[in-house]
């Protein structure tokens, strides 16, 4: 019992185990104009955030795809890292006019074709995907992820809706002759009457 309320005290003098505070953080704009792998790749884990800043949660989003894969930027910007980290390759990009602090995208495993510092365009590549070790399972994958500051956000709200849909584009069926025709015109020099 009073390892318990020491425990207790020292989390909640310390701030460990407390609730992460909400942070006034600018909305993502969804400014990215492609995938970082492929084209709707499949996700195979997405986003979820932690309820605690060293608590369990997903900080990014797994994407499916095979060892050897270009990797792509989402959205232009200022390349802010190329390099190893605890063994992975890893890309970081400081995306442009996205506010203050500006947002940032990590990829990961990824052996770099950018130095730092580089300017890249929106589906310019910035490396290839390597061998994942045991997080995606048997398979390989890609970890995206997307900061404002050290606050994680979803990368998925990066991508616009057209970009996120899944399957072909549908025509609506064409409504019937009579309901055209029902339809009044306006007049101009182009129209003419119905018969």
């Amino acid at each position: 019992m009073r390892l318990m309320l020491m425990l207790t005290m020292t989390a909640a003098l310390t701030g460990l185990g407390a609730p992460l505070p909400v942070p006034a953080v600018l909305p993502v704009p969804a400014v990215g104009g492609a995938w970082p792998v492929r084209t709707r790749p499949p996700i195979v884990r997405g986003w979820v955030p932690p309820a605690t800043e060293y608590g369990a949660g997903h900080r990014g989003v797994d994407l499916a795809a095979p060892v050897g894969s270009p990797v792509r930027a989402v959205a232009p910007g200022r390349v802010s890292f190329a390099g190893r980290v605890a063994g992975r390759g890893v890309v970081a990009v400081e995306l442009s006019d996205t506010g203050e602090p500006p947002l940032r995208t990590t990829y990961e495993p990824v052996t770099a074709s950018v130095k730092e510092g580089e300017t890249v365009t929106s589906g310019e590549a910035v490396g290839t995907l390597e061998p994942t070790t045991g997080h995606c399972g048997p398979a390989s994958c890609l970890h995206w992820g997307l900061l404002r500051g050290k606050v994680y956000l979803d990368p998925l709200s990066l991508l616009p809706p057209w970009l996120l849909r899944r399957g072909p584009s549908r025509l609506l069926p064409v409504p019937p002759a009579e309901l055209w025709l029902s339809l009044e015109r306006p007049a101009g020099p182009y129209s003419r009457p119905l018969p």
